[in-house]
């Protein structure tokens, strides 16, 4: 707590200082308010010693309501958050964590071009390096490689801003590096994060995407017939679903629940009219520069990036 309070007092100086502020960046006035109730409880206590309970249980309320927000992964109170794709927008954002894995993302891809789907793939970035050839063929294939932090830790939402930073950025060089471009959307872990982290994404021209239904593929109990209803139920055009290439759940003979739930789910898809796009295609305008992203501007190449396969998906 205390590491976290001397970072948010950091980042209100910097602010408040007049510092260059990078491009994109904004305020995060949430974080702004709390640094000053913070403030302002302690003079509060300085001027009156004896009003200090008043003061601690602001200050305890305020902990409590961002720390709160953090472990509810579609807030929006910590800042901007993908939740479903806006209004009218067609398709549905099938997205990919924990990859990639040289057993299941080569699967998955290939399902993929089966049913003339695109998708999002939340990289980790240790993952990456280990298997470079398949991140490149995800990217080669049509689909957006996207920022999943860069060792996934648990503890990632108790971070301060130098540990975010790092998470981040090193995940988005070894991953621009790689697809080719630099990822535009973030996801954190488990979706749990803390109010320091939209400073580090504006600071990287990122986007935060959680999603509207997920799988829980991830958990050891996962059944796929189960995790199937969750995502379909209710299934419309602007769902933004999210499954696991890496470190999924398997079933009693060792099979990955995804290559169970992502058949049915593109047949149901299929079934009413829907089809599976990535961020990039659904979404073309970047969320921090405004800048129109060119698998817009050539649907073509990216249909034709899926027909390939790559050859490689090794080390």
């Amino acid at each position: 707590m205390v590491a976290a309070w001397r970072d948010a007092c950091a980042v209100r100086r910097r602010l408040a200082g007049g510092a260059p502020a990078l491009e994109h960046r904004r305020v995060n006035r949430v974080l702004a308010a709390s640094v000053g109730l913070h403030a302002a409880c302690l003079a509060t206590v300085l001027a009156a010693p004896r009003r200090w309970r008043p003061a601690l249980a602001a200050v305890a309320v305020n902990q409590a309501v961002l720390t709160g927000a953090g472990l509810w992964p579609r807030s929006r109170l910590l800042g901007p958050n993908l939740t479903r794709l806006p209004a009218a927008t067609p398709g549905i954002v099938l997205s990919f964590d924990d990859g990639p894995d040289p057993e299941v993302t080569p699967r998955v891809l290939d399902l993929l071009d089966d049913a003339g789907a695109t998708a999002s793939f939340f990289c980790i970035g240790q993952r990456a390096r280990a298997f470079p050839a398949l991140v490149r063929d995800i990217a080669r294939r049509g689909h957006s490689v996207e920022n999943h932090t860069d060792h996934h830790y648990r503890h990632f939402a108790a971070l301060g801003l130098p540990g975010l930073r790092r998470e981040v950025r090193q995940a988005q060089a070894v991953l621009a590096d790689l697809a080719g471009r630099p990822p535009r959307w973030f996801r954190a872990p488990m979706g749990l994060r803390n109010p320091l982290l939209q400073t580090v994404l504006d600071e990287a021209g990122l986007g935060l995407a959680s999603w509207t239904r997920r799988a829980l593929d991830g958990a050891r109990s996962c059944h796929a017939e189960a995790a199937l209803r969750r995502l379909a139920t209710g299934l419309a055009a602007g769902d933004v679903l999210l499954l696991h290439d890496g470190n999924c759940a398997h079933d009693a003979d060792g099979v990955p629940a995804v290559l169970e739930i992502l058949p049915p789910l593109l047949q149901r898809m299929r079934a009413l009219g829907l089809s599976g796009v990535s961020l990039e295609m659904a979404l073309p305008v970047h969320p921090a520069t405004g800048s129109r992203s060119a698998a817009a501007a050539a649907p073509a190449d990216a249909a034709a990036g899926r027909s390939r396969r790559g050859a490689g998906a090794s080390r």
